[in-house]
């Protein structure tokens, strides 16, 4: 049997406007929260990438209710293979990263496991043949993540000198920006 989040997902279109009502029905009803999270990490469920896509603006307005899915959804991280999933996704490690390092009343808390985790994926997501829009959201978190790990500014310094030449301008202003804080 269907739920009604999957219904909502079967007939949601890629448009801004669409994924917005969406997640705004999520937020008007956070009862669907914990299975829109689950949605996310099932790759066979044939709405995984549109559940990640109304996750990311779910996170924009209450990134605090990921709090008891972190152990979940970092763990997970690596099982996302699609690139529809994985680009929100990383935006939301972006978030999530951000906000650990922010310290201020609602942030967040990642274990040192999470943080291991998210430093992988976005290694790896870096590294991969992704799309050059989870490409920057990785490099901007694994610079947020290097002022805390101080071996992490050495190797995404050497990654990003490496492939600038092979990537798009959108990647290149990204990597001048990141390498133009590092050195």
């Amino acid at each position: 049997m269907s739920s009604e989040l999957h219904s909502k997902l079967d007939y949601l279109k890629a448009y801004r406007e669409n994924r917005l009502q969406v997640a705004q029905d999520v937020l008007e009803n956070p009862s669907l929260f914990e299975e829109l999270v689950a949605i996310c990490f099932s790759p066979s469920d044939k709405n995984n990438h549109k559940a990640c896509w109304i996750l990311e603006f779910v996170s924009y307005e209450k990134l605090i209710w990921l709090q008891p899915h972190l152990d979940f959804l970092c763990s997970n991280l690596k099982i996302l293979k699609d690139e529809s999933s994985i680009r929100p996704i990383a935006k939301i490690v972006q978030l999530l990263v951000k906000s650990h390092y922010k310290k201020d009343k609602n942030h967040i808390l990642l274990s040192e496991a999470n943080l291991q985790d998210c430093i992988e994926a976005s290694f790896d997501w870096l590294i991969n043949d992704v799309k050059v829009a989870t490409k920057a959201y990785s490099i901007r978190t694994l610079y947020v993540l290097g002022n805390h790990y101080d071996w992490i500014h050495p190797e995404l310094q050497i990654i990003l000198n490496k492939d600038y030449a092979d990537h798009s301008a959108a990647y290149k202003a990204v990597a001048r920006e990141v390498l133009k804080k590092i050195e």
